[in-house]
C-alpha cells in the first residue's frame, strides 16, 4: 500500500526504486530514486514536444487491477488510503463507510460512490505526451500507480468529469486555492514517467508556477523498465 501523503512534496525517505528516467541538469537522484528540487525548477524542466493522441484507446492502459495480490484492486487501495475516518472493506474489497475531501472542490463526502479514482495526468495525456512508446506492461504500472500518492486521487465525479482528459491550460480544479499544489502534482507524475508538455501547456504551467511559492518539490522517478517492458509496445 502506499503512503498517505497530499503535501506539496515527498521526503527523500520515500522507498522506491532507482529508474531509468533522466534526472535534470544540476539535480541528484538519491539512493531511494528520489531527487528534490522547486516547484519553478521542476516545472521549468519539463521536455517540451508536441502532444500525440493517435491511436489512443482507454483498454491500451489496464486499470483497477490488484498489483500486490491482497485481493484489493487500485481504487480500493486509493480509497482506503486517503479515507479520514474509518472504513470497512467487504467482498471483493468494496469499500463502505469513511470520509474523504475531494480536494479539488473541497468538498467532503462519506458516499464513495460518489468518488471517482482521477489520474491527475490522465490515461490520454500520457499516451499524447510519451506512453504510446511502452509497452503494455508500463503503462498498466502508470494506470495503477501507487508508488507515488500524487498520481490518484479520490475526488468528487463531477470534477473528475469536468476535467476528462484536460491538461493545466484547458481546466484547473474548482478550488482555486488549490492550483499551486495542483500543477505541483502534475509536473512531478510528468517527471515521474518520462513524460513530455506540449507548447501550450508548458507555458500555463509556468505562468501559474510564477504565482506559487517556490516551494520544495520531491520527484519519485517510476520503476525501471523490465523484461517485460522492453517488449514492443501493443498499440
Amino acid at each position: 500500500m502506499r503512503r498517505s501523503i497530499k503535501s506539496g512534496y515527498l521526503p527523500v525517505a520515500a522507498l522506491l526504486l532507482a529508474a531509468s528516467v533522466a534526472v535534470p541538469a544540476g539535480q541528484a537522484a538519491a539512493d531511494d530514486g528520489v531527487y528534490l528540487t522547486t516547484l519553478r525548477a521542476a516545472v521549468a524542466s519539463l521536455p517540451v514536444a508536441e502532444e500525440n493522441n493517435d491511436g489512443y484507446k482507454r483498454t491500451s492502459f489496464k486499470h483497477w487491477t490488484d498489483d500486490d495480490h491482497d485481493g484489493c484492486p487500485t481504487r480500493s487501495e486509493v480509497l482506503q488510503e486517503e479515507a479520514h475516518a474509518a472504513v470497512t472493506t467487504g467482498p471483493g474489497c468494496k469499500v463502505t463507510g469513511g470520509l474523504w475531501l475531494s480536494y479539488y472542490d473541497g468538498q467532503e463526502v462519506t458516499d464513495p460512490s460518489k468518488l471517482d479514482i482521477d489520474h491527475v495526468v490522465p490515461l490520454s495525456e500520457g499516451w499524447g505526451s510519451g506512453a504510446s512508446a511502452w509497452a503494455a506492461h508500463r503503462r498498466e504500472l502508470y494506470a495503477n500507480d501507487l508508488g507515488d500518492p500524487r498520481a490518484l486521487v479520490a475526488v468528487s465525479a463531477a470534477q473528475n468529469r469536468a476535467k476528462g482528459d484536460k491538461d493545466p491550460s484547458q481546466w484547473l480544479p474548482a478550488d482555486t486555492a488549490v492550483h499551486c499544489q495542483y500543477i505541483g502534482e502534475w509536473t512531478a507524475i510528468k517527471l515521474r514517467w518520462g513524460l513530455s508538455a506540449d507548447q501550450r501547456e508548458y507555458t500555463t504551467l509556468n505562468q501559474i508556477a510564477a504565482t506559487c511559492p517556490d516551494s520544495k518539490l520531491g520527484v519519485i522517478l517510476a520503476p525501471p523498465e523490465d523484461a517485460a517492458d522492453s517488449q514492443v509496445p501493443a498499440k
